[in-house]
């Protein structure tokens, strides 16, 4: 006696073997992407950074875990994390102001746009911006590119801190640029920490570093204004 499959189970049963087939293959899919990016970019963690900064002064100077706390007083934490660096910002700040400017322009950008501050905290003034620098002279390898975001205490607050990567064999103090997208004045507090730095390796070094193309921020030693 012959059983006969209605069609409405022989079109579940090719659903179903249909996803699978789909699942099997956006999962190999995905696990080759993922080889790919291991491969050729891979994020690297608390040891590598901690090798690098000691043994090749990648960091400096360089603090070995997270601190939270100074002479028992709460701070915004900096120094090694799991998967990259928490950098401090330095009590040097350029905040901007436009009393003597009415339109900014990259090309030629001047000094008198800023008003030069040395303190231990920096109130930036509503929908304005501060540049400043990091605490710590960073050295990058020939073979690695960060990527530097700022930190959530910050990001919270909407305070917004934009850092373009550091290039591969670029060196120097960073340049901060910080944005207080609120509308009310907003305090930065200098040496605690403002950004995460998170370093990817690749597989090769690349043909041409930024020290070789002599770039224009190469080893700067303090807040750099924009260069076109």
């Amino acid at each position: 006696m012959s059983f006969a499959i209605p069609s409405l189970c022989k079109q579940l049963i090719l659903g179903k073997v249909l996803a699978q087939n789909l699942s099997h293959s956006y999962i190999y899919f995905f696990r080759k992407i993922e080889s790919v990016v291991k491969e050729y970019m891979a994020l690297q963690s608390d040891r590598w950074i901690r090798h690098m900064a000691k043994e090749h002064g990648m960091i400096e100077p360089f603090v070995d875990n997270q601190v939270r706390y100074e002479e028992g007083e709460k701070v915004i934490s900096f120094g090694l994390s799991s998967y990259g660096y928490d950098l401090r910002v330095a009590n040097e700040f350029k905040v901007f102001t436009n009393l003597y400017n009415s339109l900014v322009d990259p090309k030629n950008f001047s000094e008198s746009a800023f008003v030069h501050i040395e303190s231990d905290t920096c109130i930036i003034p509503p929908n304005s911006f501060a540049l400043a620098r990091s605490v710590e002279y960073f050295r990058i390898p020939r073979n690695v590119l960060t990527i530097c975001i700022g930190k959530s205490t910050y990001a919270r607050c909407g305070i917004i801190v934009n850092v373009t990567p550091f290039e591969p064999e670029w060196e120097g103090y960073v340049t901060l640029e910080i944005s207080n997208t609120t509308p009310l004045p907003a305090k930065i507090y200098a040496n605690e920490g403002l950004a995460q730095v998170l370093f990817y390796e690749a597989a090769e070094a690349c043909e041409i570093s930024y020290a070789d193309r002599k770039g224009k921020y190469m080893g700067q030693t303090k807040i750099t204004l924009p260069v076109a």
